[in-house]
């Protein structure tokens, strides 16, 4: 049976081909900020002593939740207050048909900030890859589950020709073969990708296996300060949060309340 990922996956696919022939890797090079000297750097920014480690992210709708925000929502709004607020990098949804996001998220996000930005969609070949920097991506995601391993390697390899760091996201014991030296960063997603039940216990089960010369990132399912504490105990350096905040109705509101939270309890 066809699962929501498959699906997914299946309209990215479609989606590249067709996009393909309009705009070639070689015309991304010349473009926009893929020649940009100053590549900001997230696993500095979660290594930083003190860092509080959390990339908030932007999307207006997910798969399983519907509709967060219209998408007359400005992006400008929420990610100042991300930047402004602590936050060690910020994530951007590009997926415009299940998520709701826009390439154009991703520029306005660069031009109003001064914190890594992470493209977060399904990428499936090294076109999305060239593109995401020229829009002013810092980091990319992979997520094991759409590739094979050896996918996984050449993507990342890729990425990193071009100065972008690399998130690989893996949500069971069986991904962990996908990790390579290629790769910047472990994101282990606590939402199952079949069948989007949430649990913190994955990373906490995943996180005794994973390399420890690479940052530990919990994805999903973090809807409090406590949870964090909890997390960053267990060793994770990183906390991609992005429904606790944009299901509120002013994510930047929410956004501030939680950091100043998170600061009460920090340990």
């Amino acid at each position: 049976m066809s699962t929501i990922l498959d699906k997914i996956v299946e309209t990215k696919k479609a989606e590249v081909a067709r996009f393909k022939p309009k705009s070639s890797i070689e015309r991304f090079e010349r473009e926009g900020f893929f020649w940009q000297f100053s590549n900001r750097s997230l696993v500095e920014r979660l290594e930083f002593p003190g860092s509080l480690g959390i990339i908030a992210e932007f999307k207006r709708k997910s798969p399983s939740r519907g509709w967060f925000k219209t998408k007359e929502l400005e992006v400008e709004k929420v990610v100042r207050q991300y930047n402004d607020g602590g936050a060690a990098g910020i994530s951007v949804l590009t997926d415009t048909e299940y998520f709701g996001g826009d390439l154009d998220d991703l520029i306005q996000t660069k031009v109003v900030t001064d914190i890594p930005i992470l493209r977060k969609d399904f990428i499936v070949d090294p076109w999305q890859i060239a593109e995401a920097k020229a829009f002013g991506a810092d980091v990319i995601l992979l997520i094991a589950a759409c590739l094979t391993p050896q996918q996984v390697k050449e993507l990342a390899a890729y990425a990193r020709s071009i100065n972008l760091e690399v998130l690989l996201e893996i949500h069971n014991e069986e991904e962990l073969d996908h990790i390579c030296d290629e790769v910047s960063m472990i994101g282990v997603n606590n939402r199952n990708l079949h069948t989007f039940e949430v649990s913190i216990e994955t990373s906490l089960s995943l996180i005794g296996q994973l390399p420890k010369n690479k940052p530990a990132v919990a994805e999903s399912g973090i809807a409090n300060p406590e949870t964090i504490v909890t997390l960053k105990q267990a060793g994770f350096k990183g906390f991609l949060i992005g429904e606790t905040f944009m299901k509120e109705p002013d994510p930047a509101i929410a956004f501030a309340e939680f950091i100043e939270r998170l600061k009460a309890i920090s340990v």
